[in-house]
């Protein structure tokens, strides 16, 4: 059992200090998740709420089938859908609403270069498909498997294995195509 699952399980048992862990957990990834599928980042922190809302006040079932994150995101997801579907839009994801998260261990000027990179890739991949963006987000943001990100989209893990690639192949041509990458890169 994952430490999200144990969580929730001590959340279930009575336990309210579990709740905080859970937020604790999940918030940060969740609401970055949920940003690269509505591209607002005021609409990703209150559907990040709503979703830990639901889990707390209808304690839905988890059958541990997937990760617990994978099933946390997919909650997300839905109200996301929903959301976007009153909406009747996507909006692209702005650098201007990315969350730049420091890295203490760089020097000022190591941060600025870093920062400026984040910028760069979260302007390059609002530029991309909306699949295409969540998938390079689940996959390399999130960390989450071919098979996670199978169960979270409901797609086959050959799909989703076809889907990073050509994801990766877009995201190289428009970095090339914005001048971040030279074509021999």
């Amino acid at each position: 059992m994952d430490k999200g699952a144990l969580y929730y399980r001590r959340f279930l048992d009575g336990d309210n200090a579990a709740v905080a862990d859970l937020i604790n957990e999940y918030r940060t990834g969740l609401e970055l998740y949920l940003m690269t599928l509505v591209g607002d980042a005021d609409a990703a922190e209150e559907l990040t709420q709503d979703t830990f809302v639901k889990l707390f006040t209808k304690k839905p079932h988890y059958k541990p089938i997937a990760s617990f994150r994978t099933w946390l995101y997919t909650i997300a997801k839905n109200s996301a859908l929903r959301y976007l579907k009153k909406q009747k839009k996507q909006m692209p994801l702005s650098y201007e609403d990315a969350v730049l998260i420091p890295d203490d261990a760089l020097t000022p000027e190591e941060q600025y270069f870093a920062d400026e990179q984040k910028i760069n890739v979260h302007t390059v991949l609002g530029k991309l498909k909306p699949e295409y963006r969540e998938i390079l987000w689940l996959t390399y943001f999130e960390g989450l498997s071919n098979k996670e990100s199978a169960l979270l989209l409901g797609k086959k893990v050959h799909s989703i294995e076809s889907l990073v690639s050509r994801a990766r192949a877009a995201l190289k041509k428009q970095l090339q195509k914005d001048g971040y990458l030279h074509e021999n890169e």
